[in-house]
């Protein structure tokens, strides 16, 4: 597995790259001091499997970057590590399709567990953001018992088989185009399915429904993370 980490603070990265080399013998671990290196790696070393990415960077908003990574390199999932604890910063990386938001000041083992949900295809939303803990450290949920909980929640929404390959499309964060193409479906199909299970679940947009998907898979306020199986 590669690995692109993307943090313009040395100590950081270098603390990064061997708690996240540690996961594994079989990851590698590729650092980016800036925005330009970040695309220099991605164009002349493809292939990457998963990129952490900082909000806070010398040469670019990590906002740009990521939004530009989503749409160049859409088949790399994106998560944010960063100093920041805002809500708003969460909902706006999960819109412009990020995996998942680690802040950087979560344990070792929570970063783990968090790294471990995304590599398995899922999706790591902190829940202290969100929940009635707000404000206190945060754990990342056991991935093993979520499933289940998320299929079960999901039972009285009513949605088809088909609504549900397009959610779990959105929980993944890609945008219709590739869920059109991963499903075999036109894009006006994907939106049709799209705004079914938008009203299903009752929301407007689509990090409201990952965050209600969230809340529901742990019966809480809080929004948490979520694990899913990668289409083929």
């Amino acid at each position: 597995m590669k690995v692109l980490l993307i943090d313009d603070h040395p100590l950081i990265l270098t603390a990064m790259q061997a708690v996240i080399s540690g996961l594994g013998e079989d990851i590698a671990v590729t650092g980016a001091q800036s925005a330009a290196q970040a695309w220099a790696c991605l164009g002349d070393a493809p292939g990457f499997d998963l990129a952490l990415l900082d909000l806070v960077l010398g040469d670019a908003d990590g906002f740009e970057v990521l939004a530009q990574m989503r749409q160049e390199h859409p088949q790399v999932p994106v998560v944010i590590l960063s100093a920041s604890e805002n809500a708003g910063d969460v909902v706006r990386a999960l819109d412009l399709g990020a995996m998942g938001f680690i802040p950087k000041r979560a344990s070792t083992q929570a970063l783990v567990d968090a790294l471990r949900i995304v590599m398995s295809g899922g999706l790591f939303v902190p829940q202290h953001l969100f929940g009635p803990n707000r404000g206190r450290p945060q754990e990342a949920a056991g991935p093993q018992d979520l499933p289940g909980a998320v299929a079960k929640s999901l039972e009285h929404l009513g949605l088809t088989p088909r609504q549900h390959d397009v959610l779990s499309g959105l929980l993944k964060g890609l945008p219709n185009k590739l869920i059109a193409r991963e499903l075999s479906l036109s894009v006006d199909t994907v939106k049709d399915h799209v705004a079914s299970v938008l009203r299903a679940l009752n929301v407007t947009s689509r990090t409201q429904a990952v965050l209600a998907v969230s809340r529901m898979a742990q019966g809480q306020p809080g929004a948490v993370s979520w694990r899913r199986g990668r289409h083929g």
